[in-house]
């Protein structure tokens, strides 16, 4: 009794129904005797009933209490549904929001620390790779004894894997802008000609040392970030050429119509393994076919993130000869 007394709420509630007893036990006395003993009987009814309500309201407001103390300390099977009365029941089902709202965020932040311990480890195998190799090429250029021609060679081998980590850190800025939603794309009306020409101008040099044939067809406009949308194309055509046998074909086929600009890449390739399909747009996914090629596994995550930030869509799918990377623009939300 003592502890629930000791709320000020209660103590004064208490204090001013013991008064208001008082005065209708003695009005009772001075008016009319004879209702002094069924007036104090309705008094103290009324006064037990109030205190009863007090004490069951006390109770569910301390277990309401302390179920919130246990889900702020990480307990997670507790529920707070029972609750059905006035203002308690009020509380409670703000209480009750509030509650899985908090859940939802701890589920968030577990596997964004998940997803971020996870990136780590995959940036860092993936840098890890080229610094061995530099490491071991530096130690080697310290050797007096090494020729001219070897030493260039080295030199040349140095710059290849310097570009490639540079490539690597440039991708994985981008994509974090991406993920955190800083980009903003800028859409211009631009022919597909226009677009494809110059995303395909970076790879056709490499193109032609492989003896491979890149044929450019396209028809009609679209509108697009024309910079980001070549970072995606382009990434696609350099896939394809990494996949693609020396003297194999490569071909990039751009229309538009009512509802949508699409772009089909092409190759003749060996295809896209069946089991390697569902994850070949995940960030740092290499397939079997991608183990002796050297790349880091980001480029389709781009060049996806890119287009689906444009209100579009990428497919990669197989054909009869060899792989197909199909992109869609639509004019109208999807």
């Amino acid at each position: 009794m003592m502890k629930i007394l000791r709320n000020t709420d209660v103590f004064y509630s208490v204090i001013v129904f013991g008064a208001l007893s008082v005065v209708a036990i003695i009005a009772a006395w001075i008016f009319d005797d004879r209702l002094l003993i069924p007036v104090i009987i309705l008094c103290l009814g009324f006064t037990a009933v109030h205190y009863a309500t007090l004490i069951f309201r006390y109770r569910k407001i301390t277990e309401l209490t302390c179920n919130i103390d246990k889900i702020l300390h990480g307990e997670e099977n507790i529920s707070i549904e029972e609750y059905t009365e006035g203002e308690l029941a009020l509380l409670q089902s703000e209480v009750y929001k509030m509650t899985i709202r908090l859940r939802e965020q701890q589920s968030k932040l577990v596997e964004d620390k998940m997803y971020l311990a996870d990136f780590l480890a995959d940036v860092s195998h993936q840098i890890r790779t080229p610094l061995t190799s530099i490491n071991i090429l530096v130690s080697m250029l310290s050797e007096p004894d090494m020729s001219f021609e070897k030493r260039e060679q080295t030199v040349h081998k140095l710059y290849g894997l310097l570009s490639r980590i540079d490539w690597l850190i440039t991708a994985l800025l981008k994509m974090s802008k991406l993920d955190a939603g800083t980009i903003k794309f800028h859409e211009e009306r631009v022919t597909m000609q226009q677009l494809l020409d110059k995303a395909c101008m970076p790879v056709r040099v490499p193109i032609e040392l492989h003896g491979q044939e890149l044929t450019v067809e396209a028809e009609g406009e679209l509108e697009c970030d024309v910079a980001w949308s070549c970072e995606a194309i382009g990434n696609i055509v350099k896939n394809c050429m990494e996949h693609t046998p020396d003297g194999g074909a490569i071909k990039v086929i751009g229309k538009d119509n009512s509802l949508y600009s699409e772009i089909i890449i092409t190759d003749s390739g060996s295809g896209i393994a069946s089991e390697d399909l569902p994850h070949i747009f995940e960030r740092f996914y290499k397939g079997r076919s991608s183990e002796d090629k050297g790349g880091f596994g980001i480029g389709l995550a781009l060049a996806r993130m890119i287009v689906t930030g444009q209100n579009g869509t990428l497919k990669a799918e197989n054909y009869s000869g060899g792989a197909m990377f199909t992109i869609k623009f639509y004019k109208t939300t999807v």
